[in-house]
């Protein structure tokens, strides 16, 4: 079959699914789309690698960047700010909601002060942003959680499909060759296997958490339509993570996926104090047994796979080596910038890389101990953000803490902690967003005969009373 005509009729099922789709909410707005793009392009590749696929990244050009690129971020960075604004978004309020959050925004922005690349930091930092921003703009929609999930929805039907039509029909955009070996890996609409396989990690973990929660409507007709097309997406999500060979993402899944099924058991239910506990108690048990013990290398060896991690061990004691400010680091993004990188790229015998393969690393290099005490204190901020969510929306509160998980042991091996879909995702199950105006109201300010509004009034009506106060009882998603 010719390669347009498949592309042609991906898109004819897409539009076709987006239209009919069982599981699409009528409350959520036309501005989600938004979100959709910003993270299309963050879970699969720039815009200006789509147009010139073939093209090698050099030291120059990644201090420079790409014009494209900055006018597209741009435009859906004005965008979002639009959107919040039209919401009446009280930015003070979120600030005060996410101490911890903002005060590592802050210190990230003060890096440049101290990076010798000052404005790429401020420019990185500004489009970073965007990802805050376009978080937001979810999180202060009519219904946050359908919200959430009609983005990831969307994603997944655009960015799994799409990844399996340029796998079979356009592999000089999908093919990554080992510049050693030769071999090939189908990287869909990512650059990478790695990304291939956080797409197929956030994809394949939203639609298990969605599945268990329906699973008690399933008897219904339009739960059961929506559980078909849930199983189809989860299917293709674990058939190209298998594609992809992703070793962390695999192990991430399978975590996350362990996370949201124990907590379903009866037992966890009456005590969800258990989950509170165990979760960062399994993460604090693996960093001892991994350097008192090396249950990193021993754990890959016993999977067949290099002991080194592929090469990540070697990579991390090179970048130590390389005795970067202990204490403030590079700046916000600038450590794989001019001369540091060329020397790695000469040096390390690890080829073009341009990534710690550690976030805790990662941010270290760049924002030094100070950074990383911050990161530590908005994870555990978040995590009790997320933990609260227990007692009035327990079934997302179970997700984000599986997220929550996923995300510190992807960090281990990979780097997600600034940008990117992991970090996207996690934002919007951890972020402390203050509702919305319209929210908060609860009734029109509709003007009656007598010429006073309803909502000006000093004295209610019973029945008006109870209008005001039934739909924030039934919202539970909106009593973040």
């Amino acid at each position: 079959m010719p390669p347009t005509l498949v592309l042609f009729l991906w898109v004819l099922l897409l539009l076709a699914l987006l239209w009919l789709d069982p599981a699409q909410n009528a409350k959520t707005s036309k501005a989600l789309w938004i979100p959709v793009v910003w993270l299309f392009i963050e879970g699969s590749r720039l815009p200006s690698q789509w147009i010139n696929p073939g093209g090698l990244a050099t030291a120059q050009s990644m201090e420079d960047g790409n014009p494209l690129d900055r006018v597209i971020f741009l435009v859906l960075i004005l965008l979002a700010i639009g959107v919040l604004f039209s919401r009446s978004f009280s930015f003070s309020r979120f600030v005060a909601r996410n101490t911890a959050l903002n005060c590592l925004l802050l210190f990230a922005l003060l890096s440049v002060l101290w990076s010798d690349f000052p404005f790429v930091v401020f420019k990185r930092w500004i489009r970073d942003c965007g990802t805050y921003l376009v978080t937001l703009v979810v999180l202060t929609d009519r219904s946050r959680l359908e919200a959430i999930t009609t983005v990831l929805r969307r994603l997944a039907y655009i960015l799994l499909p799409l990844s399996i039509v340029l796998d079979r029909y356009f592999i000089q955009l999908s093919r990554q060759y080992d510049g050693w070996t030769g071999t090939f890996t189908n990287v869909g609409v990512t650059t990478s296997k790695n990304m291939l396989g956080l797409l197929c990690l956030v994809s394949g973990l939203f639609f298990l958490w969605d599945t268990i929660t329906r699973w008690p409507q399933r008897r219904q007709r339009q739960t059961k339509r929506i559980l078909a097309v849930n199983v189809v997406f989860l299917a293709l999500s674990i058939w190209l993570l298998q594609t992809a060979k992703s070793t962390t993402s695999t192990v991430c899944l399978v975590l996350g996926s362990f996370v949201i099924l124990v907590s379903q058991s009866t037992f966890i239910r009456r005590r969800p104090g258990i989950l509170k506990t165990l979760i960062p108690a399994s993460f604090c048990v693996y960093l001892l047994l991994d350097f008192v013990f090396g249950l990193n290398g021993s754990m890959a060896q016993a999977v067949g796979k290099d002991p080194t991690l592929t090469d990540r061990t070697k990579i991390w004691t090179f970048l130590l080596g390389m005795h970067t400010n202990p204490f403030i680091g590079t700046g916000y993004q600038s450590f794989w910038l001019g001369s540091r990188l060329e020397y790695f790229w000469n040096a390390s015998g690890e080829g073009h890389i341009n990534e710690a393969h550690n976030g805790f690393l990662e941010v270290y290099l760049e924002l030094g101990l100070i950074g990383i005490v911050l990161l530590i204190g908005f994870l555990i901020a978040s995590y009790r953000t997320i933990y609260k969510r227990l007692t009035s929306s327990r079934s997302f509160a179970v997700f984000g803490l599986a997220v929550w998980l996923v995300l510190v042991f992807y960090n281990m091996s990979e780097a997600a902690f600034e940008a990117g879909l992991m970090y996207a995702l996690f934002l919007m199950v951890a972020v402390a967003a203050p509702e919305r105006t319209a929210h908060r109201v609860g009734i029109p300010n509709v003007v009656g005969k007598d010429g006073a509004s309803a909502a000006g009034r000093n004295e209610m009506s019973p029945r008006v009373a109870r209008l005001s106060i039934e739909p924030a009882a039934r919202r539970d998603d909106d009593s973040w």
